[in-house]
């Protein structure tokens, strides 16, 4: 079996690399900078995913097409940001799905989304047949899923797998939320009652491997079960770390002042349950998020 992955070289591009190649997989990585990997059975192929180019001849000859690029959406909103994060998803899985056509046998494509396709819905829990919001990151969500859908109509399997907060060693957003609490300066953000729907790098691969196996197809959320508040989390980083919360909560004005737009993610959420992955049968090895922070702060 061979797969081939864009935003490959990122730290949850690791970690599923990693998991392809423990199962047997030849890999592809499409890549800017063309650099190797640490991996050295990983091909590596030089292009920009966002254009046209000869690296589209690579892809048909792959049994798995997973598509993770796309710009971080951890920064300040300015609309040129806004155009990177939209354009870098919409384009590249264009230019991905384009390239499909060349295929002679149907393959699987799984195509990155998010939760925040959801949009902001404070307690309601949501599963993959809630509908779309109507916010920035949705409706970029919503466009960036249409796009991977095209491939359906060529005759391929197509997956939507909508990332939860991945928490990992190597990256993301963990290092940021753990950094105040090194200095005892961790707090609450805003109300600390808007949810935070996760998973844990570990079950993530293992669910994309999981997934491969079955014959699903369609949206799948790839988060813990068991979402919890901002607080929550807090709270719980305090008790891993044995830092204690001695600030008050920062508040929502503020975090506006100084993030801008982007602000709202962070105290808005999204309460989001995996009910297919549920409903498949898939285990989860953490499902609560003490025993995922134990796991990867020790």
């Amino acid at each position: 079996m061979r797969a081939f992955l864009t935003g490959g070289s990122g730290f949850v591009g690791n970690s599923l690399i990693s998991g392809l190649l423990k199962r047997g997989f030849e890999v592809t990585v499409l890549s800017r900078s063309g650099k190797p990997l640490k991996y050295k059975e990983v091909k590596v192929i030089k292009g920009d995913p966002t254009q046209v180019g000869d690296w589209q001849d690579e892809v048909s000859g792959h049994d798995l097409v997973i598509n993770l690029a796309g710009s971080s959406i951890f920064q300040r909103w300015t609309e040129e940001n806004k155009r990177v994060i939209r354009e870098s998803r919409i384009l590249t899985t264009r230019n991905l799905v384009d390239s499909l056509s060349k295929a002679k046998d149907s393959l699987t494509l799984f195509s990155t989304s998010a939760v925040g396709y959801y949009g902001f819905c404070g307690d309601e829990v949501l599963s993959e047949s809630s509908p779309p919001g109507r916010d920035f990151l949705a409706q970029v969500s919503r466009d960036w899923e249409e796009e991977a859908k095209r491939a359906k109509e060529m005759g391929h399997r197509v997956v939507i797998t909508r990332f939860g907060i991945v928490l990992g060693r190597e990256g993301g957003a963990l290092a940021m939320m753990i950094r105040p609490f090194k200095y005892f300066l961790g707090a609450g953000l805003g109300s600390g009652r808007q949810y935070f729907s996760w998973i844990h790098e570990k079950d993530l691969v293992a669910a994309f491997l999981f997934l491969i196996e079955k014959e699903v197809s369609g949206p799948v959320n790839l988060t813990s079960p068991n979402p919890v508040t901002n607080m929550e989390l807090m709270r719980t980083i305090s008790k891993v770390l044995k830092r204690p919360i001695i600030m008050p909560n920062i508040p929502g004005f503020l975090l506006k002042l100084f993030l801008g737009e982007f602000a709202v993610v962070l105290l808005n959420g999204q309460r989001v349950i995996p009910k297919r992955l549920m409903d498949l049968g898939f285990n989860f090895s953490y499902s609560y998020i003490e025993g995922a922070l134990l796991d990867l702060l020790s």
